[in-house]
């Protein structure tokens, strides 16, 4: 195994076997933006080996002050694929892949159904609607998060969670 990982494997709540969960993991991450760009970046770092990322819009030049996967170079690109691209070059051992979209009720089912875990960073009530719904049918674990200004929530629900 690779060195990278060595200060998260020596924890006990870790460890190899941990590690190798992480590796083996698929997570779906909704939202590309000032919340999914900083939890894509973790999850990559973290090792975590499947990595589906859903956002519709383009990398705007306000974007870039909170959004630290995006450069000026990629204003107009679309932020899903630049993401992707991002994460790939920080970390070469994981798999990440765009899709250029918005999460509908037609598509949610599909792209929860390949994913461990769902991450809503959408900021977007119809957004975490459609992903309660579609994980609930598929007992998928739903983290939800959420920040308007100076103030936010984050929960875990469906699948187990609390």
């Amino acid at each position: 195994m690779s060195d990278r990982y060595a200060r998260q494997r020596v924890l006990p709540e870790v460890g190899p076997d941990g590690q190798a969960r992480l590796a083996a993991a698929t997570v779906l991450v909704v939202g590309a933006g000032g919340l999914g760009c900083p939890v894509l970046q973790y999850l990559a770092g973290a090792g975590v080996g499947r990595l589906t990322i859903v956002d519709h819009d383009t990398v705007e030049e306000t974007n870039l002050h909170r959004q630290p996967l995006y450069a000026m170079a990629d204003i107009g690109k679309p932020k899903a694929k630049t993401a992707a691209t991002a994460l790939r070059r920080f970390n070469p051992t994981i798999a990440a892949t765009p899709v250029v979209a918005r999460l509908t009720p037609q598509n949610a089912a599909t792209l929860v159904a390949d994913a461990d875990l769902v991450i809503d960073a959408a900021d977007s009530f119809a957004v975490s609607y459609i992903l309660s719904d579609a994980c609930h049918a598929a007992a998928k674990p739903l983290v939800s998060a959420s920040v308007i200004g100076m103030t936010g929530y984050a929960g875990v629900f469906c699948g187990g969670g609390p």
